[in-house]
């Protein structure tokens, strides 16, 4: 099976239903698949072997991701934010390519040997070319390539291939369960496999997509009441501006029935003032990576309402957790050893099942010999199979050969009432092999000493958990996909001292960079030019 046939059955479905853009005036499917067909046979007539998109999200994403499909074709949606010599590298790893760009994004080109189109024209191209009727590509080769964030390494390109992507939407949505009026609001970037998935969900279900291309809470929140929107997905950067900007009044949004989250962890305060703030809406829980086509565990809206509502301990945990993997997929938790460990106890989680995918352009791939793939996340499971992921395995603190992590003492902090966000990380130490720093934003209004927050931390976990440090930050760097950016917080850590509180003295606090503003914001867009 090949992507396009997604947007096959979605026209023989419900073709005249409008499927992109406003209700009255946007693309219908039947209209989407004839300019995608028409997108195809500009790709075969450029000869192209792939099409990269390198703009924001819009109604022409779309376009070009079943353009390509149609074509046989891989679409490579690209950061956008990268400067222009990160994208001439990454073009220059794939070849014969037709590049799709915001007008705004085009110099980002520069001189790298492709063949380039504005997003504009090639939309206009594509609505009056004859629609391609050739052979699409088989179920075995490659759909869709991401490059990884590259938080932690150079970015590595993902190979997604079409039988991935097909088996995770047939396992999870139920084909044209949507109702004509309902709404999805994509506001993730097109770079991000929750972009790719958001839109092939929606388009199967038969829910119109509305795109907002550069995140502002006060124009998500007029968007969502204008469009009728009926459900959305947020970062927990996002839902964390939405949250301030409605400042503990109630959201009057009628039509809302759901807010999928995931990305990044999410701070526990922040998700109880968003059910609070959103009481008629249900909260999902999605976690994924890229190499999985997406999301792989969902902690769904009853398990929201039933965590907050319940008297048992082990069930109000759960809010913690990101709940139980979905149909297809098979998990493991392994020991250093690569044995496989019982509930409560953590360890490597792996996974398996037909829309893992694993593999990597110029490295092949990463599943082992019965097909299991190691996420690289340390995860426990409990006793019904409710998944609670730590923490990144690099991301442990080794503190006198104790192996600590990050999230159980991150947990801890935002338990307290005056921390609004927190960042664990360890430093090196040449006493203990490294120390416990951890990066606090305190609650508006709030001013928390560390002894008070330390104290805290030690009234409830074991005395080797307590950081051995506190700085304070306004706000944590994040990715554009709200990923916390932990290696540049070890980086800009490591220059700096601490006094002998145990806080950060003002002068180191000085030499740590502010991170930048709010995700999407035009405000820190890099420059088109790098």
């Amino acid at each position: 099976m090949n992507l396009s046939l997604l947007l096959e059955m979605a026209v023989a479905g419900y073709g005249s239903r409008t499927a992109l853009g406003p209700s009255q005036c946007g693309l219908s499917f039947a209209e989407l698949r004839a300019r995608a067909a028409g997108g195809a046979t500009v790709l075969g007539d450029q000869r192209a072997e792939q099409l990269v998109f390198i703009g924001t999200g819009g109604p022409a994403y779309p376009q070009a991701m079943f353009s390509a499909a149609i074509a046989g074709v891989p679409f490579v949606p690209l950061n956008y934010r990268l400067s222009a010599v990160q994208i001439q590298d990454l073009l220059g790893e794939l070849g014969n390519s037709l590049v799709v760009a915001d007008s705004e994004y085009l110099p980002l080109v520069g001189q790298a040997d492709v063949q380039l189109m504005s997003t504009g024209d090639f939309v206009r191209v594509a609505a009056s070319a004859t629609p391609r009727k050739g052979q699409p590509a088989s179920a075995d080769a490659t759909a869709v390539i991401l490059f990884t964030s590259g938080t932690t390494a150079r970015p590595k390109a993902v190979l997604l291939k079409h039988e991935n992507l097909m088996s995770y939407i047939i396992s999870t949505v139920e084909f044209g369960n949507a109702g004509e009026q309902e709404a999805a609001l994509i506001t993730v970037p097109p770079y991000h496999v929750a972009a790719v998935a958001s839109t092939l969900s929606n388009i199967y279900s038969g829910r119109r997509v509305v795109h907002l291309p550069d995140f502002d809470p006060a124009a998500w929140l007029r968007l969502v009441a204008d469009e009728g929107v009926t459900s959305a997905m947020l970062v927990p950067t996002m839902l964390s501006r939405v949250v301030d900007l409605l400042d503990a009044s109630p959201a009057d949004l009628p039509t809302l029935r759901a807010i999928a989250y995931g990305g990044a962890r999410m701070p526990q305060q922040l998700l109880k003032r968003a059910l609070r703030m959103f009481p008629d809406v249900g909260f999902v829980n999605a976690y994924g990576l890229t190499e999985t086509s997406s999301t792989i565990a969902i902690l769904g809206a009853e398990d929201h309402r039933e965590a907050v509502s319940s008297d048992d301990p082990a069930i109000r945990r759960r809010l913690g957790s990101v709940g139980r993997p979905v149909p297809g997929i098979e998990v493991q938790l392994r020991d250093e050893f690569d044995q496989e460990v019982g509930p409560g106890q953590a360890g490597a989680l792996w996974v398996r099942g037909s829309q893992v995918a694993g593999e990597y352009h110029g490295q092949g791939s990463t599943l082992d010999a019965d097909g299991w793939f190691c996420t690289r996340d340390r995860c426990y499971q409990d006793t019904d199979g409710y998944l609670f992921i730590e923490g990144r395995l690099d991301d442990t603190i080794i503190r006198g050969a104790e192996n600590i992590a990050p999230a159980e003492i991150e947990d801890a902090l935002l338990s307290h009432e005056a921390v609004k966000d927190v960042a664990v990380v360890g430093l090196p130490d040449a006493e203990w092999g490294e120390t416990v720093c951890a990066v606090v934003v305190r609650e508006r209004g709030t001013d928390p000493t560390a002894d008070e927050l330390k104290a805290h931390v030690r009234g409830r976990l074991r005395g080797s958990r307590t950081p051995d440090a506190i700085v304070w930050r306004d706000v944590l760097p994040h990715s554009p996909t709200g990923k916390l950016l932990r290696r540049q917080l070890r980086t800009e850590l490591a220059e700096t001292s601490t006094s002998t509180d145990g806080s950060v003295d003002g002068a180191a606090q000085a030499r740590i960079t502010p991170a930048k503003p709010g995700v999407h914001d035009r405000s820190y867009r890099r420059h088109p030019a790098g």
